[in-house]
């Protein structure tokens, strides 16, 4: 831990930011009201979408874009987070969820014991592949960012990852995009036949980060074309948006599983938009509660 982050053995009030009420800043929680499996949406009108297929509901809670409710599906506690758009609000939301768990707001400190975290991103995304047809699903197996959040951290990749990383320089020269891993028990959990898997590119902005041309013109026009073209063993990029590579990368580096499950809105190739997509995310909504009920881990910790 460098100074600016300890102060005596303690998170200093500049880097660990509560309110009068001693909730969490941003997110605007206390601990006890965070449950340790969490469904993230980027759009908060959908938090209530999510929390509406609970069996019931004990807290609803909200600051600015960012909206929780946490309830029960069954006998499983589940908590449903909206995290805005792009990997600066995954930065805010990541870290807070952590330290809502793994901080003890009274002393400052980490704490003894860790609790691991179980994180399903329910998202939408644009297909980069033609048999990728709109309103259909893809798990991350893994994810490139485009974005440069997780080079702010220090960490430790996978074999997979560095050479998927390196892969991805050599092909986006002047991008220098990393990759990070899905959790391998949940991909296994979620893939259920008919639900693509690939690798996800996560992009800074929805226009030009996404080879959007209007009234500008593009560094990069040959992106899609690259993205689409991209073959990593026997894994292709499959989709591309604005979260999924921030929320494994800093999932990795605070020891939670994470993983992400997109429903296909648009299809770039063949530049299709869906007509029914409320139909698709609810549809996806639904069916990830129903694995997510089933999915069944010990509350895993890490020893210091």
């Amino acid at each position: 831990m460098s100074t600016s982050e300890f102060i005596h053995g303690r998170f200093a009030e500049s880097e660990l930011i509560l309110d009068k009420q001693q909730r969490i800043y941003h997110l605007n929680l206390h601990p006890e009201e965070i449950a340790h499996t969490i469904i993230t949406v980027g759009d908060p009108d959908r938090v209530p979408l999510v929390s509406r297929h609970f069996d019931s509901i004990e807290l609803k809670r909200s600051k600015r874009e960012l909206v929780t409710h946490t309830g029960y599906v069954g006998n499983k506690r589940v908590s449903v987070v909206s995290t805005g758009m792009g990997t600066g609000s995954i930065d805010i939301v990541m870290q807070e969820l952590d330290a809502l768990v793994n901080v003890d707001f009274h002393t400052r400190q980490e704490k003894d014991t860790l609790t691991k975290l179980t994180i399903i991103r329910i998202g939408t995304a644009g297909g980069l592949q033609e048999d990728i047809p709109v309103d259909s699903t893809v798990i991350s197996s893994a994810a490139l960012g485009f974005d440069n959040l997780l080079h702010y951290y220090a960490h430790e990749s996978q074999e997979a990852e560095l050479a998927l990383s390196q892969a991805a320089r050599d092909e986006f020269v002047g991008l220098y995009p990393y990759a990070v891993l899905g959790n391998q028990a949940l991909i296994h959990h979620f893939a259920t036949p008919g639900i693509f898997k690939g690798i996800t590119a996560t992009c800074t902005g929805f226009y030009g980060p996404q080879g959007r041309q209007l009234r500008t013109n593009l560094q990069f026009p040959d992106f899609i074309k690259h993205l689409q073209q991209f073959k990593f063993r026997d894994l292709r990029i499959t989709n591309f948006e604005m979260e999924t590579a921030a929320i494994y990368g800093l999932a990795n580096v605070l020891g939670h599983r994470a993983l992400s499950i997109s429903a296909i809105v648009a299809n770039r190739i063949s530049q299709v938009f869906t007509q029914q997509g409320e139909q698709t995310v609810n549809k996806l909504i639904e069916n990830t509660i129903e694995r997510l009920s089933e999915f069944e881990v010990s509350e895993e910790t890490v020893g210091l």
